[in-house]
């Protein structure tokens, strides 16, 4: 139904009523970001949306593999918003290019939604050796060919699954998309180590079932120990786990089976464990903005709006590494409060 929208023009470009003359600041170009950009520029707002990278959205267009989400109904979604009127500024990292402070000035209120981009690590020996990668790093080169972008590390062969034995290292919807990857790149062999069982895997049930049913072998209950190799990665150690009584968030704990150590072959080792938000205060130069003991932006539960005055905040830089479609509901909602601030702070000014 939407393909058949989009072929026969009935989706149009964001479209006001009436132009107002406050603009809204957005840093982020991914689902949450662009919502709100949508919403606000529907109202007349004037939209201008920063970015660090070369294209629009986020981890739709980097992380995401093609397999799951066609890179041309994120081009597609990007020109429509341009023809509505919303600027994108790419390349531009805020506090480095421009400052937080500068931006607050340029706009009338701002909103933060960067995703949380920080991959979790584990510090095992043997980590040093070529060939471990991190996930995203894989992901973001297979996505960049398949765009047509020149990618010396993907033609090296560095970041390329062909014909080598694959680990994957994780069990999250990214090491779901890294699996699968690997799988269409021709790996040889790809196997996913997982420290607990199928039942308590945080990615996508659905995913494991498709990726088993392309091939990938499941290692469960297996938690690496050591990368092994001289010079590169030839393998990685693992143990295997069992699990224990609940740790207080419900959760089952793991611990490690003594003498159960085994070694899986490899000739690339993929980390995907997982993602933490960046340092966001060091980051944007502003030590004011609070942040909660995970990281995450802390905002006022009503109005979305972060400790500083009329910079708000939504998506994955909120409420963790989550999916697309929460993204967007999280976009769609504080463009809501922030329209709502902005025409409160308007009122404000003609009363005084």
């Amino acid at each position: 139904i939407t393909d058949t929208a989009w072929e026969n023009g009935w989706v149009k470009p964001p479209s006001p009523r009436q132009e107002l003359a406050q603009s809204i600041g957005i840093i982020g170009a991914g689902p949450a970001g662009l919502a709100v950009a949508e919403r606000l520029r529907g109202r007349g707002y004037q939209i201008h949306v920063y970015d660090r990278y070369d294209r629009v959205g986020g981890l739709m267009i980097y992380g995401i593999p093609n397999f799951k989400l066609e890179k041309e109904v994120v081009l597609r979604r990007w020109q429509q918003y341009e023809a509505g009127g919303i600027h994108f500024h790419l390349n531009v990292a805020i506090g480095t290019d421009i400052t937080m402070a500068e931006l607050r000035a340029r706009h009338d209120a701002v909103f933060i939604a960067t995703g949380v981009y920080k991959a979790r690590d584990i510090e095992t020996p043997g980590s040093g050796l070529a060939g471990i990668v991190p996930a995203l790093d894989y992901l973001t080169a297979s996505n960049r060919d398949n765009l047509g972008d020149a990618v010396p590390e993907f033609a090296s062969g560095a970041l390329d699954a062909k014909g080598k034995r694959v680990v994957v290292i994780g069990g999250g919807d990214t090491a779901m998309d890294c699996v699968r990857t690997a799988i269409r790149q021709g790996a040889t062999a790809v196997t996913c180590l997982y420290r607990r069982d199928k039942a308590n895997m945080p990615g996508s049930m659905r995913e494991v079932k498709n990726a088993e049913e392309e091939g990938v072998e499941f290692t469960w209950l297996a938690a690496p120990e050591a990368f092994i190799g001289d010079g590169k990665v030839e393998g990685v150690r693992a143990s295997r786990m069992h699990l224990g009584l609940p740790d207080a968030t419900g959760r089952q704990q793991v611990a490690t089976i003594p003498g159960s150590g085994f070694t899986i072959p490899c000739d690339l080792a993929i980390k995907a464990l997982g993602f933490d938000p960046e340092d966001q205060p060091a980051m944007f130069g502003e030590p004011d903005l609070a942040v909660t003991r995970w990281g995450t932006l802390k905002v006022h539960q009503r109005t979305m709006m972060t400790s500083l005055d009329g910079v708000f905040a939504a998506g994955d830089i909120v409420r963790g590494a989550s999916l697309v479609v929460w993204a967007i509901r999280d976009g769609r909602d504080v463009a809501a409060h922030m329209h709502a601030w902005m025409r409160a702070r308007a009122r404000a000014a003609v009363a005084a």
